[in-house]
């Protein structure tokens, strides 16, 4: 069965997100530097690169959420353009992980019941992901 999963660039903070998503979704977390990827003694690197994250991958019930740092040099120009979406049973859930992602974030729309789900909400966490909560979605027709 073919899968869909999104793959997140990070300015440097990969190592310090993932983590924390692993924290929110729950799951498995896997982690490669540049330093730590094969072939990675034989370049020339700066010390700041080498720390970088080179991939990573949280493998959670209901997908995967793989990211990396970019490059040093080129300008970053942040996550535009799409938000992630997390689907939860209940409201409770609901409220519980969007709190998790708004902390130290921006809220954008405050989690609250919809004509669709008994909680909607929508932020971009501190690392700058845009996030979409929903929790108890309703039945239609």
């Amino acid at each position: 069965m073919p899968s869909f999963n999104a793959y997140l660039f990070f300015d440097g903070t990969a190592a310090q997100a993932m983590p924390f998503y692993q924290g929110v979704l729950g799951g498995k977390l896997d982690v490669m530097t540049f330093a730590q990827m094969p072939g990675a003694q034989q370049q020339q690197m700066s010390a700041a690169t080498a720390a970088r994250v080179m991939h990573a991958m949280l493998t959670f019930d209901g997908g995967q959420l793989m990211a990396s740092d970019t490059m040093e040099g080129p300008p970053y120009e942040g996550m535009k353009g799409f938000a992630l979406t997390v689907n939860k049973d209940t409201a409770a859930e609901a409220e519980q992980v969007f709190a998790a992602l708004a902390e130290g974030g921006q809220i954008t729309m405050p989690i609250a019941p919809t004509f669709w789900a008994e909680r909607f909400g929508m932020c971009t966490d501190r690392f700058g992901t845009p996030w979409m909560v929903n929790g108890g979605m309703q039945q239609h027709g």
